[in-house]
């Protein structure tokens, strides 16, 4: 993928002032409910209408979609609305039928994302055509093979691609359904910075509540669009309920987002020094997080030591550290000064949890 210049076409020819928006209904539920979303929808800044049709669960015995008969009420919001429709596709049989409804826009999902057997099946199938396809991150935080599954299918003549950032799994329980990584994303940017990019704030997060703080992020950092899962009855939906909002939400999710001008003189210098910043914010959450990580891991120390009434400070090791620490920060651009302060208020704060387990 030498010139991702190309695959940004589609995008640019979209002409859009606006970031792409894409959303809809997580799964579609009936005829009815399909039709009666994208016309609350199709008066707004939504360019694509999304519906999930096929639907893979973690577990058997789920809604797992309406499947193919789905794929009718698409050409239908199509026919009422004008507007262009989405869905996932997993396998050869599902691209097949979605060409054959004349589906716009496919995208794949992460659970697919994560083999190549899948992806190149459904390269194979997608030779030839002009659709947009985006490629959702694989399940786990791996860079290599989410470019993997987009040059597979860059490889099969597929022109017109992009990214989905929907956030990945991981063992440990956050406040986001699946974490955000902002760092892997900014890697995937700096290393294809033409190829389009969105975000998927509603599998992020996994709570509505939470999908405007993730979109502005998203912006921050330069994304090129939204895919927000959108449902005129949320709380009955029949999957995801948590996660969807509802068209006027969604209205003022867009209209509350902030998004610099382009035409500003200064766009360009506000535009770097805003992403830069929304790194810089990202990077902070990391320590914060890795931080409070640490001190839980004091804790098990300092009730270690209490059972074993140790005492708390123990000076060769606090010695290792610091001289490890001072070596490992020279090499990263780090003055001594500022490692010892660092570490310093580090390993105070370390005593300061394991004094007050001890004395209670």
């Amino acid at each position: 993928m030498e010139n991702s210049k190309e695959m940004r076409t589609w995008l640019d020819d979209m002409q859009l002032n606006h970031p792409l928006v894409i959303a809809g209904p997580c799964s579609a539920e009936t005829e009815e409910q399909v039709l009666k979303i994208a016309h609350e929808l199709k008066d707004t800044d939504v360019s694509y209408f999304r519906a999930g049709i096929w639907k893979p669960r973690t577990r058997p015995g789920m809604f797992e979609g309406v499947g193919a008969l789905g794929l009718k009420w698409l050409q239908k919001v199509k026919e009422e609305t004008g507007m262009k429709t989405c869905t996932e596709v997993a396998n050869a049989a599902h691209v097949k039928l979605a060409l054959e409804h004349d589906v716009d826009l496919l995208w794949i999902g992460a659970r697919s994302t994560v083999s190549p057997f899948i992806m190149q099946e459904i390269a194979d199938a997608l030779a030839g055509t002009d659709k947009i396809v985006l490629v959702k991150n694989p399940v786990n935080p791996d860079l290599a093979l989410w470019l993997g599954g987009i040059e597979r299918l860059h490889t099969a003549g597929i022109k017109k691609l992009g990214a989905i950032h929907r956030g990945f799994s991981t063992y440990e329980k956050t406040k986001y359904r699946n974490t955000p990584e902002w760092q892997l994303a900014i890697e995937f940017q700096t290393r294809f910075p033409d190829l389009p990019l969105i975000n998927d704030p509603s599998h992020i997060t996994g709570n509505r509540d939470m999908i405007f703080d993730v979109c502005q992020t998203a912006l921050d950092l330069n994304f090129d669009g939204l895919m927000i899962e959108t449902h005129f009855d949320p709380e009955n939906a029949w999957s995801d309920a948590a996660q969807q909002v509802t068209p006027p939400k969604l209205v003022q999710i867009m209209k509350d987002l902030k998004i610099r001008k382009e035409d500003d003189p200064e766009a360009g210098y506000t535009k770097e020094l805003s992403n830069l910043r929304a790194q810089i914010d990202v990077i902070d959450g990391q320590l914060i997080e890795a931080l409070g990580k640490r001190m839980k891991i004091s804790d098990g120390i300092g009730k270690l030591k209490k059972e074993k009434n140790v005492a708390v400070l123990q000076s060769n090791r606090w010695n290792q550290i610091l001289g490890a620490m001072i070596l490992e920060g020279e090499s990263k651009g780090l003055s001594e000064e500022f490692v010892l302060k660092m570490f310093k208020a580090i390993h105070q704060e370390s005593i300061n949890h394991q004094e007050k387990i001890l004395n209670n």
